[in-house]
């Protein structure tokens, strides 16, 4: 993606951390991948408006008084942010590139076939791909098992002036909300999941992804219309490389034609700012259009 359009920035990255721009607001946080040495000097990161540390415990560091929210836009979808105790703000900038690839999708499909694409997006967080799929004209449901996360997804519609759009938003726990639409014979024609390593559902169910991810992904592909566009997978767990997504995805949809991509995600500055591997992706799709990690 590019960074210069939008509210986001990745400013620096080296010796395990990230320095980064959300709107006006300049931050340093811990990134794993980023095991290289930083291009800039100690003097730009000790400017970091807030500095987030694990060492000891989770903890935030400040050299001004933050605002108790404020909103950034990214490839066209406007975002409210907000310190939380884990670190994370409400937006995971590596994922715009999907968020396009989402869009280009839905329109494309919607103009040939004359009709409303349906769009099931799991695991929703914020509703980045939920407010993507929106604004290309899809009716979706959102679902995620966190009360919270719905609420600010919400807001974050409302934000984009998609309080009407025809979204469900639903706070359940995924494995339980998929049978229920496979007993409903309910369809989508697309599905957005993005797991966590481990999570809690709405009433307590564990999730591990390593143990549950072929269970979620055959319950989803029983859920796919007759004639699907997709179903996108992304995680951030560090053993789940791209290697590991296309085998998955292959397993999952082995009696199923179609395209299988995966690669990585990355967060992205400008020409002279080493990316940051964030994640990875594999995507599963009928058209002749490919996801791609350099969108």
């Amino acid at each position: 993606m590019n960074n210069l359009n939008n509210d986001y920035e990745l400013i620096d990255s080296g010796n395990e951390r990230k320095l980064e721009r959300f709107g006006s607001i300049v931050f340093s946080r811990p990134s794993a991948t980023a095991v290289w040495a930083p291009t800039l000097p100690s003097s730009s990161w000790e400017q970091a408006n807030a500095s987030f540390d694990r060492d000891g415990g989770n903890s935030w560091s400040f050299r001004k008084t933050l605002p108790d929210s404020w909103n950034i836009s990214v490839e066209g979808i406007t975002f409210k942010l907000s310190i939380t105790n884990f670190g994370h703000l409400g937006i995971f900038p590596e994922q715009a590139s999907s968020w396009k690839w989402i869009q280009h999708i839905i329109q494309n499909a919607a103009q040939r076939r004359n009709k409303r694409i349906s769009v099931l997006n799991l695991f929703a967080y914020s509703g980045g791909s939920t407010l993507a799929a929106a604004k290309a004209g899809a009716e979706v449901c959102h679902l995620d098992a966190s009360k919270g996360m719905v609420a600010r997804a919400r807001e974050n519609a409302q934000i984009n002036g998609l309080e009407k759009a025809p979204i469900r938003w639903i706070v359940e726990d995924v494995n339980k909300f998929l049978d229920r639409e496979d007993r409903r014979n309910n369809k989508y024609d697309a599905i957005i999941l993005d797991p966590p390593s481990f999570g809690r559902g709405k009433s307590g169910e564990v999730y591990k992804i390593e143990k549950d991810i072929l269970v979620t992904l055959g319950k989803c592909i029983k859920l796919l219309s007759d004639n699907p566009l997709f179903l996108l997978l992304s995680c951030h767990t560090p053993a789940f490389t791209p290697g590991v997504m296309n085998n998955l995805m292959k397993q999952a949809f082995n009696k199923h034609i179609g395209i299988i991509e995966s690669g990585e995600m990355f967060l992205r500055g400008n020409k002279n700012v080493l990316p940051i591997p964030s994640g990875t992706f594999a995507s599963w799709q009928t058209s002749d259009q490919n996801h791609s990690s350099e969108t």
